[in-house]
């Protein structure tokens, strides 16, 4: 738990002296490029999840495991993000708006993939859709420059790519279907 705090409070101090995500993906970097030791703090993975590690108006610190082969419909944060991953596998799709497109659609307009001690940041305007690739859970820490729970954000339906309000319990239940699904298999 001392390691844990000691990470938030270097992201805290780091977002203190730079308000943009550079310090701050500083000290993501350097926790999951030792991913033994953020498994100690935040533990194996065992099931998909959102877990809140720190929350405040200027900071949000989360724990997101990925259940196998799961994907998540493209969503923005409104706010910058570093994304380290300490377990696993994740391949991000950015998006772009189509400009003059009816209800707001996407299009795709490049990809990234993170692997185990990558520590990479994400713009304010980035929109992006999440994939695990590989048949094990994949774990990562997101950092976000802002309160991730109420920002004002959208999400874009997976088959119709059309822009609507984000919805955090649909989001939740997206990741507990994610579980039955891996219980099932």
């Amino acid at each position: 738990m001392a390691d844990l705090e000691r990470f938030i409070a270097d992201c805290r101090a780091a977002h203190a002296a730079d308000r943009s995500h550079k310090a701050v993906r500083e000290v993501v970097a350097r926790a999951v490029a030792e991913p033994g030791s953020v498994l100690k703090w935040v533990g194996e993975p065992k099931r998909a999840e959102v877990q809140k590690l720190y929350h405040s108006l200027e900071l949000t610190i989360l724990n997101v495991i990925w259940a196998p082969y799961m994907t998540i419909y493209p969503h923005n944060h409104r706010m910058w993000a570093v994304i380290g991953v300490y377990t696993g596998r994740e391949d991000n799709i950015f998006w772009r708006r189509v400009p003059q497109a009816a209800g707001g659609r996407v299009e795709a307009a490049g990809a990234q993939s993170l692997s185990q001690r990558d520590a990479v940041p994400l713009g304010p305007d980035i929109i992006h859709s999440v994939t695990n690739p590989i048949a094990r859970l994949t774990g990562a820490i997101h950092v976000y420059g802002g309160d991730f729970f109420a920002a004002e954000r959208s999400e874009w339906d997976p088959e119709t790519l059309a822009e609507g309000r984000y919805d955090a319990q649909k989001t939740m239940r997206f990741f507990e279907e994610a579980n039955a699904r891996q219980q099932a298999a």
